[in-house]
């Protein structure tokens, strides 16, 4: 009799390490398709055809569509965690910033995150807390370290765009926790990737067009990313921000830069040095000390329309 809820916790209790297993593979799928496609070209079609994927699933399973309000409230989410973000990172990878400053950069947001939650959020973060979001960044420094060199230069304007996807990341964080409480998931996703499309695109058009060669490297990755992580991880992250707060939703990401250096070693070769090892270590335990739920009022949301 009480087998379904048991397994229901179970599931909700194991969402949080899938979503980091997913969203760390995202970083060697968007190498595969950036070395084949201009950056907003690639970033265009993953959304359409992920909203097209959501909006078939909404209908399929006669799941809610959001109020007009909501739609505006989960297009400024999908501006943020979407277009701002990916957008982000993948033109800064593009204009030549090495991966591991990028990951340094954008690994700051659990930090701000955390900074900005309690007069954001009416949330708590106690010392303990603290203390794992700061061995999980220290820990963050160390693999980065650990890994080889790259040969990009420290561009401007790629160091703006590391830039702007860490403050989008950050903010479509607080949004969706502040905001987000009452949107439905599927048709409210839908409408996520619907904007992040429409920004894109008049993106690529202003540029004048791009580029995408459809070799098999490309269409794997490609629908890679699109399947599992724009579908999959993203209807977690979702879940996590609705049910968690948000700085211990944030502390996860502090994996996802050591399982992709594991994920590299697994299918490039690469080797793991004793910096990136003691990281790991680092992180693993930071991330044990900042999921721990902290005790005072419950977050501000609003979730009238």
């Amino acid at each position: 009799m009480n087998s379904a809820p048991r397994l229901k916790t179970a599931l909700l209790g194991a969402a949080p390490l899938v979503f980091v297993l997913l969203w760390s593979t995202g970083f060697l799928g968007t190498k595969g398709a950036a070395r084949n496609a201009d950056p907003f070209a690639f970033l265009s079609v993953r959304f359409v055809l992920a909203a097209l994927l959501m909006a078939l699933l909404t209908a399929a399973l006669r799941a809610p569509w959001p109020t007009p309000a909501q739609a505006r409230r989960a297009a400024v989410t999908g501006l943020l965690l979407h277009a701002g973000y990916l957008g982000g990172v993948t033109v800064a990878i593009h204009l030549g910033l090495p991966a591991g400053v990028t990951s340094v950069l954008v690994g700051l947001q659990p930090l701000l995150t955390a900074l900005l939650s309690a007069p954001v959020l009416g949330e708590v973060v106690t010392a303990r807390q603290w203390s794992g979001l700061g061995l999980g960044f220290v820990g963050v420094l160390l693999v980065v370290v650990g890994r080889p060199v790259g040969t990009g230069s420290l561009s401007a304007g790629a160091l703006l765009a590391a830039g702007i996807a860490l403050a989008c990341t950050t903010a479509g964080t607080l949004y969706q926790r502040r905001y987000g409480a009452g949107m439905p998931l599927l048709g409210g996703t839908t409408v996520q990737y619907l904007a992040s499309a429409l920004l894109t695109g008049l993106i690529l058009l202003a540029q004048g067009g791009g580029t995408i060669h459809w070799n098999t490297e490309f269409i794997l990755s490609l629908t890679w990313l699109v399947l599992v992580l724009s579908v999959g991880a993203i209807l977690l992250l979702m879940r996590l921000l609705r049910d968690l707060p948000a700085a211990q939703v944030g502390s996860l990401f502090y994996l996802v830069p050591p399982l992709a250096v594991l994920e590299a070693f697994v299918l490039y070769g690469e080797r793991l040095s004793l910096w990136s090892l003691a990281g790991l270590g680092l992180c693993v335990a930071g991330v044990a000390l900042a999921a721990t739920q902290p005790a005072g009022p419950r977050p501000r949301t609003h979730t009238h329309e």
